[in-house]
């Protein structure tokens, strides 16, 4: 097929694509607005008169330092926990036999089908008697192992050729050796699929931060942003905007250095 009667394709995709970033194109544009223009109707895309007092604003009413902080934190501490216990998990179910193994299994796919509003509560409860409410570990520890991670890396070490293991034992390497010297290497598309999507769900995450976290020196950055730009009688979109673009850019950036794992571990998985 020529790429002149492949027209029929691009044209599809590029309205895809144009549907896909046009929201994040307005968000851009209108944090540099001000709040008359951005509620103007019919709304402009180029600002008229470009302006950075919607950042300046951020940065002064926030403690912007603090909230970064906290997310960045949590985000990472999250992402690493679930990558080191999910393909921990993952290998045990993939490559080692031992009762219950079958059982174990079941359980992780029946717990991917549970909504997660549905231990929200049992969850507060939990983290409420172990006396860590409104506190970072509160953000971390629940979430340190997931089971879609622990599925993901599953069916990726499955894929990993058994004679590599069968090797590094005959050359008298224990399990924990076999899995960091042999199987963590070979995982490295899984582990960049697990790790953009934890680092973006944790990094994003709103209601469990909103609801644990009730002193403003543990917020994260979506609550706060949420709370300061909500007043009581009125929405400020300007600050909104800006605090959405500068939330979304470390996750952009994580995607952007990693997008090539990324698109390996999605390829070689079956999650289509």
């Amino acid at each position: 097929m020529t790429a002149k009667n492949r027209w029929w394709i691009y044209v599809p995709l590029t309205v895809a694509l144009v549907a896909v970033v046009s929201p994040f194109a307005w968000m851009v544009l209108g944090s540099f607005k001000g709040e008359g223009e951005i509620r103007r109707n019919p709304p402009t895309w180029v600002p008229e008169a470009p302006s950075l007092d919607n950042y300046t604003q951020l940065f002064s009413r926030l403690q912007f330092g603090t909230y970064f902080l906290n997310s960045a934190v949590v985000a990472v501490l999250v992402t690493a926990g679930n990558l080191l216990f999910c393909s921990m998990v993952g290998y045990a179910l993939a490559k080692l036999e031992f009762r219950g193994k079958r059982t174990l299994f079941v359980i992780v796919m029946a717990t991917l089908m549970i909504p997660g509003v549905v231990t929200f509560v049992p969850l507060y409860v939990l983290v409420v008697n172990a006396g860590l409410a409104n506190s970072l570990p509160a953000l971390i520890l629940p979430f340190l192992v997931s089971p879609f991670g622990v599925f993901l890396m599953r069916q990726f070490i499955v894929g990993l050729p058994g004679e590599l293991l069968d090797a590094g034992r005959v050359d008298g390497a224990g399990e924990l050796r076999i899995f960091a010297r042999i199987v963590l290497p070979l995982c490295g598309p899984a582990l960049a699929t697990l790790g953009i999507l934890t680092f973006l769900g944790s990094w994003n995450n709103f209601l469990w931060p909103l609801v644990v976290a009730q002193q403003e020196s543990e917020y994260t950055l979506p609550v706060a942003l949420a709370l300061y730009s909500t007043g009581q009688n009125s929405i400020q979109y300007g600050l909104l905007l800006a605090g959405a673009t500068i939330v979304v850019v470390p996750v952009l950036l994580v995607f952007l250095v990693f997008q090539r794992r990324f698109i390996e571990g999605i390829a070689t998985t079956g999650i289509k």
